[in-house]
């Protein structure tokens, strides 16, 4: 079997952690799923007093070694993304408040990732298929050079 690799190191890490953080911004806020009023403005009042809007915020850093990623999961507990690029190891903490029995932090999930970052398409519901643009390419770089000699 053929593997392709396209994406390498510190980029593809980088790639995975910015990926992570923008799925965490693009996901629909619970006012957004309530419903605003014209241009923006809140003027609808809430029709559902028990839920509470969550605000979609997270962050991101890197160093040579590590790329960290905040944000809120649905539950309103800060997540943390650390991923280590030395080792391509994935690490997630969820850090939980309120009262002082109820704080803590707590790893999610952990696990090297070196051979998911090899993979050419794992739950890929995309327009095309990997294989389907390789040859897409394939016959247009046949073509350009074909076509420049």
């Amino acid at each position: 079997m053929r593997r392709i690799s396209f994406l390498n190191g510190e980029a593809a890490l980088l790639l995975v952690g910015s990926a992570l953080l923008a799925v965490g911004l693009a996901l629909p806020s619970r006012a957004s799923l309530q419903g605003t009023g014209t241009g923006g403005n809140n003027t609808t009042p809430n029709p559902n007093p028990f839920t509470t809007p969550i605000a979609a915020i997270g962050n991101a850093d890197s160093n040579s070694q590590m790329i960290a990623v905040t944000g809120i999961d649905l539950t309103g507990s800060s997540i943390l993304y650390l991923v280590d690029t030395q080792k391509k190891q994935l690490a997630i903490y969820q850090a939980t408040g309120g009262t002082e029995s109820m704080q803590g932090v707590k790893l999610v999930g952990a696990r090297r990732i070196d051979l998911d970052l090899q993979l050419e398409g794992f739950n890929d519901r995309s327009q095309y298929p990997y294989e389907e643009l390789e040859q897409r390419f394939a016959k247009i770089r046949a073509g350009a050079s074909a076509s420049g000699k």
